[in-house]
């Protein structure tokens, strides 16, 4: 039973894990201990390390279409509100786009079309001149672009939301183990016996810190304490690119709408700090699976490359920009590197206890590539599961493997083009040195 004087220890600082901090906090957990391998916060470790992540509510499935509407509303509260931009959402296939890419599109906008929350601000765009009254700065032909405009939806600075939460949770009395030797976990201990219950955690220094409650939010890397996650919980990379603008540059983009091409690739105003313009391409994104079949980031299985994307990926982002910025299609990108995030075979998270724990462990996996937007009230729901003992949401609950395996990446509605295995490209990349 966790009473609110307990030990809770959580493992990851970032999105989930300071979301959940936030909310024990709030419900007066007053022992709260975040463990965090990386030297600050925002922690490179996080799959929300990053410039922006976009913040959109259109899904073919309601449940997380009304879920995303309330993370919206607390987006717009003054705790996350500097770090949410309301810029509106363009969404297109181009013309070239397979029927998966056309087929997903349309069911988000029949789903939104529907709710009064949005309808209001839909605009269907069938031709170039309608994309233009949204974004007047695409100059590229916009081949066969159809979409639609989206005035409730838009982007947060992910980095700058993370720094600015942990900051405001330091003050609540969250405590906060940073590091690669002291806040690096390397164990979850637990009690001899039958109890199977955890009673503390080992960290890379060799110091234990006990817990009576241990909550896992290591995203890509949770498989690395918690083995039997690695079955149902996959780490997954999407690539990620930058180009640098001038401030002239930035200026002219200045503001534009999050805009999302279904069979190319997405990008967001410039960061107006370091002027830099960020894509990423859409597809089904890369594993890293060891001899046990298990995929782990590379930091614990490999060394990571370095400014490296997968040359199919930038091929596909040099596509979008001569569609839609073609003065910036050849440009050198910068900053390049793979966003690592535990991905799940439905895109359902999983928020619940270990099985044999004695209800002393919770995992917090497969945020799936959709779970940023949810960070304002995610924690709420790891509050609930304490609250009531068990997960009474099916959707989130631990599951057990498919006997189809771990290779769901192509099975994803939403996701368009082909996957593969890092150790793959990283080959492929180098036999062209």
């Amino acid at each position: 039973m966790v009473t609110h004087d307990s030990r809770i220890v959580i493992l990851g600082g970032g999105a989930w894990g300071l979301s959940t901090a936030l909310y024990l906090s709030e419900a007066g957990y007053s022992d709260i201990t975040i463990l965090e391998r990386a030297e600050a916060i925002p922690s490179p470790y996080s799959a929300a390390y990053d410039i922006n992540k976009i913040v959109r509510a259109e899904y073919e499935d309601d449940f997380y279409s009304k879920l995303a509407l309330e993370a919206i509303e607390q987006w717009k509260t003054p705790l996350f509100g500097p770090y949410y931009h309301q810029t509106g959402y363009v969404v297109a296939t181009t013309g070239r786009a397979p029927a998966k890419a056309v087929t997903h599109l349309n069911k988000a906008l029949a789903s939104i079309e529907r709710d009064p929350a949005f309808a209001p601000g839909i605009r269907r765009l069938n031709t170039p001149a309608d994309f233009r009254e949204y974004t007047w700065q695409y100059s590229g032909p916009l081949t066969g672009f159809t979409g639609y405009f989206n005035r409730l939806a838009g982007y947060a600075h992910s980095s700058d939301a993370m720094r600015g939460l942990w900051e405001h949770i330091s003050k609540r009395g969250v405590k906060s183990v940073l590091g690669e030797e002291a806040g690096k976990a390397v164990q979850i201990n637990y009690a001899a016996g039958n109890s199977g219950r955890a009673t503390s955690v080992t960290t890379a220094d060799g110091k234990t810190h006990p817990a009576d409650l241990v909550i896992s939010a290591l995203g890509a890397h949770s498989a690395a304490l918690i083995p039997q996650l690695g079955q149902t919980s996959v780490a997954r990379c999407w690539s990620v690119a930058h180009v640098q603008l001038t401030e002239e540059e930035c200026n002219l983009l200045r503001g534009i709408p999050t805009t999302n091409i279904r069979d190319l690739g997405f990008f967001f105003e410039p960061d107006p700090k370091t002027k830099l313009f960020k894509l990423c391409p859409l597809g089904i994104g890369y594993t890293n699976p060891g001899a046990d079949g298990v995929s782990l980031p590379p930091g614990d299985r490999l060394p990571p490359p370095q400014d490296f994307i997968p040359r199919a990926d930038e091929d596909k982002l040099r596509t979008l920009l001569r569609e839609t910025f073609p003065w910036m299609a050849e440009r050198p990108f910068v900053d390049k590197k793979l966003c690592w995030f535990s991905d799940t075979a439905d895109s359902d998270y999983c928020i619940d206890f270990v099985p044999g724990s004695g209800g002393s462990v919770v995992a917090l996996a497969g945020d799936s590539g959709h779970g940023f937007k949810m960070m304002p009230i995610f924690g709420k729901w790891v509050v609930e599961l304490l609250q009531r003992g068990q997960q009474s949401e099916p959707r989130w609950q631990w599951r057990t493997p498919s006997a189809g395996g771990q290779q769901w990446g192509d099975a994803v509605s939403w996701r368009v083009g082909r996957g593969g295995e890092l150790t793959e490209l990283i080959e492929a990349s180098r036999s062209k040195l």
